[in-house]
């Protein structure tokens, strides 16, 4: 029997009552276009992408200044289609013309905090205004459609006025990590020609003020092509200037407003460039992922809009870095639905892990993401730092980034959460502009899993073939084509194929593991690179994860594979243990996590060895790292380390090198 798109059935924690119906923006258009529910919904928007796109556009409320004659053109080929063929439009029109009159212009779209307590807030006419001029100065010093400028910024106000005035003028906004050195920056503004930089003279994290100026201006030693800098003065810190091609923020809005009317946005083709995000890899250059302005917009539009459902009520908290594609995702999704977002500067644990329900209560936020590394740190920082605080004001949990473990999701669920809130699961990819699986607010919900596809995306399992398995796992796959999708890679189309298309004929690869189950959720099992082949049984890093983060001793874990002459592949796990676990003897808690996978999953995964280590590489938004402790572990080349919180969390694996079979 096969099993249904969207989970129901015995794993089901969370159920959706009738005031999540009521408010639901996707529940609205459900029944307008009379479907039977969701699944039917989305079984017809992959059957007929012409009728769902329109659709969605239309409810949506995505403006075209031209409209466009069909909804994809795929002429070139499956893999480089163009969405919204003749028509014309601009996200900063979308995001910010819209709402500047009357009321609307004075709502707050931006508030933010630093760890140090300093607070800002912009209504939409300041944050248009801002963007309006900036674009002015832009177009001052020549800058054209098409031109990329580098947005090397800490999530502050200024990186969403950057990111619109960008978009006004029709060149593409490059956002950069805020944790890049001068190579790292400097490799991706090089590689995309960019011609301006915005940046500022440092932000703050850890009670420290982290120079960015003195990064960047290193960084443009070997990026050429970068004429004109723009430095907002953020902390007060001096920095030196070049008078030949440095100036200050508000020198540059003054310039920008000399002309007088605001810098219209102009409307560009649907296909026309956004956003160049530039991901790190393992090996080889960052790809640079190409989003346009359809495309993005029709994308963040269902994902937001649907599964999130974000309306003008509500104030997003998520705590993300420019150079992430969440950065760009909050700022999009907040400005199309006129609702609020607080961004938060700084490090989540200062002064305490009792930081984001804080943000929570002071702004009254009503979504607000939480990563499963994060949460299992609330979770062992104890539940007074979540009590002290009122959580009313929330309706719902946004998780994104990695697998959850069950004690860490049903702790959010019950103890944060109270029972009553969905931890809406999210995944996909900077390639796809968004998620290919999530979870809705008016679908059941399990621990740890995701209620279905994103609508319209024909989300699928593949095994070894290339063909659907169900209640096994497999390749993560996407049958159909959707807009969000990259538009190849940033002058590099052979390098998309190969990475994406080139498994089967006409079949996005997406590279995670992930298993369908007969209830209809859908799990995340890790990326398929880590997979673990023991004994031929082959088995997800994620899974064995979970076992292991049971244990109360535990407070996370990164599982990984090493070559063996006999097994093919041997079990390591490399362990943080929580302060309670820490009095514990080493010998007697690895014999106890040996026992709990064996009994949980099968005896030839059996861990080979159990390493306890201080901290545990991951990235700043909390993503943990296997390949880079996998690498170190066997004394191998670990890559672009760029996007790592702290180096010394690399150096506290093991380093015990064991030959390639």
């Amino acid at each position: 029997m096969t099993a249904p798109l969207f989970g129901a059935g015995s794993a089901t924690a969370w159920e959706p009552t009738e005031a999540h119906f009521a408010r639901s923006r996707l529940a609205q258009l459900i029944e307008r276009v009379g479907a039977n529910g969701i699944e039917a919904l989305h079984r017809r928007a992959v059957a007929d992408p012409d009728w769902w796109w329109r659709t969605a556009v239309e409810d949506l409320g995505i403006e075209f200044a031209h409209p466009f004659s069909a909804v994809v053109d795929v002429s070139e080929g499956k893999q480089f289609p163009r969405w919204f063929p003749d028509g014309r439009l601009n996200a900063a029109a979308n995001c910010l013309d819209r709402w500047n009159t009357g009321a609307d212009a004075h709502k707050t779209a931006f508030a933010w905090e630093d760890e140090n307590g300093r607070t800002r807030q912009m209504t939409y006419r300041e944050v248009h205004d801002e963007s309006a001029a900036l674009a002015g100065y832009f177009r001052s010093i020549g800058l054209r459609p098409g031109d990329c400028v580098g947005i090397y910024l800490p999530m502050i106000c200024e990186f969403a006025i950057a990111f619109m005035a960008c978009a006004r003028i029709g060149a593409v906004a490059v956002p950069a990590f805020t944790g890049y050195g001068p190579k790292a920056l400097e490799t991706r503004l090089a590689a995309c020609e960019a011609r301006a930089l915005i940046t500022a003279d440092g932000f703050v994290r850890r009670g420290s003020t982290i120079a960015m100026k003195q990064t960047a201006d290193a960084a443009l030693a070997g990026a050429e092509s970068v004429r004109h800098v723009v430095v907002v003065p953020h902390t007060g810190t001096n920095v030196e200037m070049d008078p030949q091609r440095d100036v200050l923020w508000p020198d540059a809005l003054a310039r920008g407003g000399e002309a007088g009317e605001p810098v219209a946005a102009e409307p560009f083709d649907a296909n026309h460039p956004l956003l160049l995000v530039y991901t790190s890899g393992t090996t080889g250059a960052p790809k640079g992922i190409v989003h346009s302005h359809g495309g993005f917009l029709a994308k963040v539009g269902v994902d937001f809009g649907y599964s999130f459902d974000v309306q003008e009520d509500d104030v997003l908290v998520w705590n993300t870095d420019p150079g992430w594609l969440v950065g760009p995702l909050l700022v999009i999704s907040t400005l199309m639905f006129h609702a609020t977002a607080v961004f938060y500067e700084g490090a989540p644990d200062r002064p305490d892990l009792g930081r984001l329900w804080s943000l929570v209560e002071r702004y009254d936020a009503t979504v607000v993401g939480v990563a499963p590394s994060m949460a299992r740190a609330m979770m062992n920082a104890g539940d007074a730092l979540v009590e002290s605080h009122d959580r009313s004001s929330l309706r719902a949990f946004v998780s994104t980034g990695e697998a959850w473990n069950p004690e860490p999701w049903h702790w959010l669920f019950e103890t944060v959460g109270g029972g009553r809130l969905p931890i809406l699961n999210y995944s996909g990819g900077t390639e796809l502009g968004g998620g290919i699986l999530t979870c809705y607010p008016i679908t059941p919900i399990a621990p740890g899993g995701f209620s279905g596809p994103v609508v319209g995306v024909d989300a699928d399992v593949a095994g070894p073939d290339g063909a659907s398995v169900e209640r096994a796992t497999g390749e993560l796959v996407i049958r159909n084509i959707t807009p969000g999708m990259t538009h190849a890679f940033w002058q590099d189309r052979e390098r998309y194929l190969s990475t994406y298309w080139s498994e089967w004929p006409d079949i996005w690869l997406h590279g995670d593991l992930a298993l369908h189950d007969g209830d209809g959720y859908w799990y995340i099992q890790g990326r398929s690179d880590d997979t673990i082949k023991v004994s031929g049984k082959r088995v997800g890093p994620a899974e064995i994860e979970a076992v292991v983060g049971s244990h109360p001793a535990v407070a996370e874990a990164i599982v990984v594979g090493v070559p063996d002459d006999r097994t093919g592949s041997a079990v390591i796990c490399f362990v943080v243990r929580t302060p309670a676990g820490a009095e514990s003897e080493d010998e007697k808690v690895a014999e106890e996590l040996v026992q709990l996978v064996v009994e949980q999953l099968d005896k030839t995964i059996r861990p080979r060895a159990i390493h306890f280590v201080e901290e545990l590489p991951k990235t700043r938004t909390g993503k943990l790292m296997r390949r880079v402790a996998r690498a170190q572990y066997l004394g191998l080349p670990q890559g672009d380390l760029s996007s790592i919180e702290t180096l010394s969390a690399v150096e506290a694996i093991p380093a015990i090198p064991v030959p390639e079979p």
